[in-house]
């Protein structure tokens, strides 16, 4: 699932969704600090919220968010929010 914004953003860079989300799930938190880094690596363990922050090949941000309860996993630009 992706908010207009999100998918649109993705599409000017010429990129694709999956892209974004493969590097979500396979724990790669991207433009995080530290902190929220650590925060996500909790959250695996403890069911917690996961968010996730990239930029496009256009320099536009990318934010991912997985629902603690894992049902909705999201694309979003931060304004979205």
């Amino acid at each position: 699932m992706g908010t207009p914004g999100a998918l649109e953003a993705i599409e000017r860079a010429g990129q694709e969704p999956g892209f974004f989300l493969s590097k979500h799930v396979q724990g790669d938190w991207g433009m995080m600090d530290p902190d929220d880094k650590q925060l996500n690596e909790e959250a695996l363990s403890d069911g917690g919220r996961i968010h996730s922050a990239y930029k496009t090949l256009k320099g536009e941000s990318i934010w991912i968010i997985t629902e603690a309860d894992r049902s909705t996993t999201t694309l979003l630009l931060p304004n979205d929010y």
